[in-house]
């Protein structure tokens, strides 16, 4: 089409019904999915019009941010509706789904999961959403060959802080295709992305390789596995201290290694993933291998949400922290459900959830740091392929011997119980983030942040950035650092009129688990069909 811009509902429909070639079925989708893109177009312009800025409400959040539910509703665009997949193709040469910006993991991949197929990067919390990973950043741990979640999309429809309503890619406003992603909104409102598949399997063929000496044998021993030639579709790690730990591979297949154990972990009698691993690793001295069935590899973390889950355990002091109590208390541990109690309850303004990336070269000296500092265990380690620049992720400027190939980045998952005190707290914050300038190192975007604005966009290509908002109407929009800023004044008020009230055990607890049963989100995790993938015998 000679105009990519889509300034109405109609121009949308032809674009993707042309590109598409969609059967009259899929057409009607995609004519109810522009019918609610034009209301929330709508909703934008008006705002623009009056010059007012806005929030965005999709229905659910992974941030341990504040989320707009609780503002203002008159300075809320909601979005909450587009929550379908709308096409999963297999025909075409390269296998792609159209998904809305709020369909969550696990609903993707029951879907795609019918078609053997599967996105080549898939968060690891079932509800993180396709529009949270162009939104935000989302490495997981096929991100070290396929880069973050938005390396694989084809395109992504927009609509832009004036109400305008395109579709960039690649060839198409590929300066806004890239730049927004990470941006975390600032730039536009996702409403769709065209999302690549490749070819699933039954099972990913795990194998569990022992760490005993610590943060130079695990960053050898990842240098040697991230290779382009490995045949490896998976890779990730665990420390349980700080020497001690694990680097976890895997491989997809039908036709796991005769004799290799089948092992789950979605249901409630299931271990948790970490705490198997850990067993794994100490009932032996070499590498041990597991066949996982593919979906429960992809959302092996939901229960306990890695780790943290663990911690409603301390919360409750003499509640035994064992298989029993795991199982009796599984529809409260999924991440789901973990997400709306941490929220509710408060703790969240207590807990440390930071994902940070570092350059190899650094990384073990942050794990040093982190170790005296906060004696935060287990962490979790992800090699990354870093994202062209300029880009709104973290990121390193630093290259290959070609010149060319960016290097690698380690990310390092920090999730764990704070400091009691409120000064604490921000000061551990605040430490943290001193601690990754020094060694070259960023933040993730997910969770609040404590630099002042200066030290925040001196991370950034901030001409980029800036030219991008005034290229796409955007100024009218929060910046990133608006968006993700602890405000501190407020917050410290709020601590101070709440914090005898939350003190007073156990009512922020029980609290938060009421709100998280209100939700019904237990209900899902129950329903999920994904579990059925490989049937159990």
């Amino acid at each position: 089409m000679a105009d990519q811009q889509c300034s109405s509902r109609e121009r949308c429909t032809q674009r993707w019904t042309e590109e598409q070639h969609v059967d009259v079925y899929t057409a009607e989708v995609i004519d109810d999915h522009n019918r609610e893109v034009e209301k929330v177009a709508a909703a934008v312009r008006s705002f623009y019009d009056r010059g007012e800025k806005f929030r965005i409400y999709h229905g659910s959040t992974n941030s341990t941010r504040k989320s707009a539910t609780g503002r203002d509703p008159r300075k809320v665009v909601d979005t909450s509706r587009l929550n379908r997949v709308l096409l999963v193709n297999t025909d075409a040469e390269q296998p792609y789904a159209l998904v809305q910006p709020n369909v969550p993991m696990d609903r993707l991949i029951e879907e795609t999961l019918k078609h053997g197929l599967i996105p080549p990067v898939v968060m690891e919390f079932p509800g993180i959403t396709a529009g949270g990973g162009y939104a935000g950043t989302s490495g997981e741990s096929s991100s070290f060959r396929h880069g973050f979640f938005d390396r694989t999309l084809e395109h992504v429809e927009m609509v832009l802080a004036n109400g305008e309503v395109l579709v960039c890619s690649e060839t198409e406003h590929p300066d806004l295709f890239h730049g927004a992603a990470g941006a975390v909104g600032t730039l536009g409102v996702t409403t769709l992305v065209k999302l690549r598949l490749r070819k699933a399997k039954k099972f990913v063929e795990t194998t569990y390789h022992p760490i005993s000496n610590g943060m130079p044998e695990v960053m050898a021993k990842l240098q040697e596995l991230a290779t382009p030639s490995n045949d490896l579709d998976y890779l990730d790690g665990i420390m349980y201290s700080k020497t001690h730990g694990a680097i976890i591979t895997g491989r997809l297949t039908d036709d796991p290694t005769p004799g290799t154990p089948i092992q789950r972990f979605s249901d409630a009698s299931d271990p948790w993933f970490y705490l198997h691993v850990q067993s794994r690793i100490s009932n032996s001295t070499g590498p041990t291998t597991d066949a996982i069935p593919l979906p429960d590899y992809l959302f092996r973390y939901d229960r306990g949400g890695f780790w943290v889950g663990a911690a409603s355990f301390k919360y409750f002091p003499g509640m035994p922290f064992n298989a029993f109590t795991r199982w009796w208390l599984d529809d409260f541990l999924h991440t789901r459900m973990l997400y709306k109690a941490l929220h509710a309850s408060g703790q969240s303004e207590r807990m440390i959830v930071q994902d940070v990336a570092l350059p190899y070269a650094t990384a073990s000296e942050f794990v040093d740091y982190t170790d005296s500092r906060l004696g935060i265990y287990p962490l979790w380690l992800c090699p990354l392929k870093q994202s062209p620049l300029p880009t709104m992720h973290p990121h390193l400027d630093e290259y290959e011997a070609d010149g060319a190939t960016l290097k690698p980045l380690l990310n390092i998952g920090l999730w764990g119980l704070g400091p009691t005190t409120r000064e604490g707290f921000l000061k551990a914050n605040r430490d943290i983030e001193k601690k990754l300038q020094e060694l070259g190192g960023m933040k993730w975007l997910y969770a609040q942040t404590y630099y002042s604005e200066k030290e925040f966009w001196a991370g950034f290509d901030t001409a980029w950035y800036d030219e991008l908002r005034e290229k796409y109407h955007a100024t009218s929009l929060p910046t990133v650092y608006d968006k993700v800023k602890g405000d501190h004044e407020r917050d410290a008020a709020e601590w101070s009129v709440t914090q005898a009230f939350w003190d007073t055990w156990p009512i922020s607890g029980l609290w938060g688990l009421v709100k998280a049963i209100e939700s019904g989100d237990y209900l899902r995790a129950r329903s999920a069909s994904w579990k059925t993938w490989v049937p159990r015998t």
